[in-house]
């Protein structure tokens, strides 16, 4: 692993502006013009309520809702899209494909909407892909994200709010983890310079570690098997098969007389 392969790049911070600028647009619109999105959230079973696993991270009730799902938006989407780049289009779209459709499954019959169940995601994403990965700096961001929204934890369990999803926060939470385990970070897998190094190193196999005994004092070898020489002759005129020679005597010629 480099450690110079985390780059600033412009996408870093255009790729979520760009995603909070669709949201709040959404939701001018729906002002503006007076629409009413609600109906295009998540209904759970049914069928017309599938529209919403497309729409509904993109639909908010009112200002204060928009306004506290825009903020973690911003620094995770941002966060996934620095630490992660090669996962981060995968791990939003399917991200909420795969939330909204289990919280289509479990949810309670109401409109499900906001932008809280990708929130879930991503949390649950970088937190535990950190930790699988085993590179510092990842695990340092799965502790920050811990402790900066480890309080969401208590949003996935029912009773808590009756007012806000949580079966949405838990479909999220859920699909992040899954999220983590399928897409691969091959990138920050660490390169190992010495062969004991690795995990399934077993010092019984290694020639040199093989010289030394349980108090690690130093032992010869032992000596090589000596084989029987084989005549080299034999060893390609040999046969199991019985085989029998007979010998014709050659006639000799009678020498031609020059006339």
């Amino acid at each position: 692993m480099e450690e110079n392969h985390f780059q600033f790049r412009n996408r870093v911070v255009l790729l979520p502006l760009l995603f909070l600028l669709t949201i709040w647009l959404v939701y001018w619109l729906e002002v503006r013009f007076h629409f009413d999105f609600d109906k295009n959230g998540i209904y759970p079973r049914t069928f017309s309520g599938l529209q919403g696993v497309l729409f509904s991270p993109f639909i908010h009730s009112d200002l204060l809702h928009l306004y506290n799902n825009s903020l973690p938006l911003l620094v995770l989407l941002t966060a996934l899209s620095y630490f992660y780049p090669k996962q981060m289009l995968a791990v939003l779209c399917f991200g909420i494909v795969l939330s909204g459709v289990i919280t289509w499954v479990i949810g309670r019959p109401n409109y499900h909407i906001g932008a809280s169940g990708l929130i879930y995601v991503l949390v649950s994403f970088i937190f535990f892909k950190g930790i699988q990965t085993q590179y510092y700096r990842l695990v340092a961001l799965s502790l920050t994200v811990v402790l900066v929204y480890g309080g969401l934890i208590w949003y996935v369990f029912p009773e808590v709010d009756n007012t806000i999803s949580w079966e949405g926060h838990l479909a999220g939470f859920i699909t992040g983890f899954l999220l983590s385990i399928v897409f691969k970070a091959e990138e920050y897998q660490k390169i190992y310079k010495y062969e004991w190094e690795r995990p399934d190193y077993d010092p019984s196999e290694d020639k040199f570690m093989q010289r030394f005994d349980e108090n690690g004092n130093f032992v010869n070898p032992p000596k090589p098997e000596v084989e029987e020489e084989v005549d080299p002759i034999m060893a390609y005129f040999t046969s199991n098969l019985p085989i029998h020679y007979d010998c014709i005597p050659t006639q000799k010629k009678e020498p031609k007389q020059e006339s």
